[in-house]
């Protein structure tokens, strides 16, 4: 169970350093195993190296060992990518994300060259981020089995969305998959995955988990209605630009996430609006669903969000 982690941002724009402390802490304590910080969830393409850094080190501190914090270190220029790699385990990281180098297009040679370049760069473990919706160039299957021989080389993020694809790399390699689609992931779990990195989980970790938990020891249908009573929650937190919600959610339940940057812009009242009604009807807490649109209020560390998103505060 991983989330994906905002940036918290102050008012200003500037990087809210006991924020990200204090959401890290929640974070870990709803159930998270592991945190990826300064990822595309984070804003890392509107981040500095030096906030990167200062973020890796804040997270670190404030988690004080009890979850795992993996450093988004990707870009789409090789030797900035493992600068930043070197940084991130300077800072005390306990591993990387590296997304496929996005806008160059490189063959597949060019991602083989990428990915054990970084992989070298450091002696932490590197999970590939594999999404061609945004990067425009998806990691073949060979080219992932390929990868698989590196040492370091241990993990995929999987945002293909191709189950086909990903069951052959599953079955060629010992790669771990995590979903990185929400909606996908129990989908994903079915197939070989071991867990996801969410950006949902901001605010429902403690059904995810329940999800990833129940299909693992085999209770396909309590896993099952968990993932449709998820369903709200995932299409509500991405109906814009994924950070863009995720950080109007948390402004819901009095938790620390602030604007996002330029060229993000904030959530309308309207779609504030919409996302609460959605997060209303979702399971957010563990339980006994029984199906869709079934939710119950928890009184664990999410319950500060399921008030707001049910409306009883602001």
């Amino acid at each position: 169970m991983i989330t994906a982690m905002i940036t918290p941002f102050q008012a200003d724009g500037a990087l809210d350093e006991a924020g990200a402390a204090q959401l890290a802490v929640r974070l870990v304590d709803a159930g998270n195993e592991a945190l990826v910080v300064n990822g595309t969830t984070g804003e890392s393409p509107t981040t500095t190296d030096a906030e990167k850094a200062r973020l890796v080190r804040v997270v670190v501190e404030a988690v004080a060992g009890r979850a795992r914090v993996v450093a988004g270190v990707g870009t789409n220029d090789t030797a900035h990518t493992a600068e930043l790699a070197r940084a991130a385990e300077a800072a005390g990281a306990d591993g990387l994300l590296v997304v496929a180098p996005y806008y160059s297009k490189p063959p597949q040679a060019g991602l083989v060259l990428h990915f054990t370049t970084v992989a070298d760069a450091t002696g932490l473990p590197v999970m590939i981020y594999d999404i061609p919706g945004r990067t425009g160039v998806p990691v073949a299957t060979d080219t992932l089995v390929r990868l698989a021989e590196h040492p370091r080389i241990v993990a995929v993020k999987d945002a293909k969305d191709d189950l086909a694809a990903s069951s052959w790399v599953m079955a060629r390699t010992d790669l771990a998959y995590y979903s990185g689609t929400d909606a996908l992931t129990l989908p994903l779990l079915s197939i070989g995955a071991c867990g996801v990195v969410s950006v949902v989980s901001h605010v429902a970790t403690p059904a995810i988990r329940a999800m990833i938990e129940a299909i693992g020891a085999g209770e396909v249908g309590r896993a099952i209605a968990l993932h449709q009573g998820l369903l709200p929650a995932y299409e509500g937190i991405f109906r814009t630009q994924g950070v863009i919600l995720a950080k109007a959610a948390l402004r819901l339940a009095g938790l620390p996430a602030g604007p996002v940057r330029p060229p993000l812009v904030d959530a309308t009242p309207a779609e504030v609006a919409r996302l609460r009604a959605d997060l209303a009807e979702a399971t957010l807490d563990v339980g006994d669903p029984r199906g869709p649109g079934t939710r119950r209020l928890p009184s664990g560390p999410s319950a500060g969000f399921a008030v707001a998103a049910a409306g009883e505060v602001s």
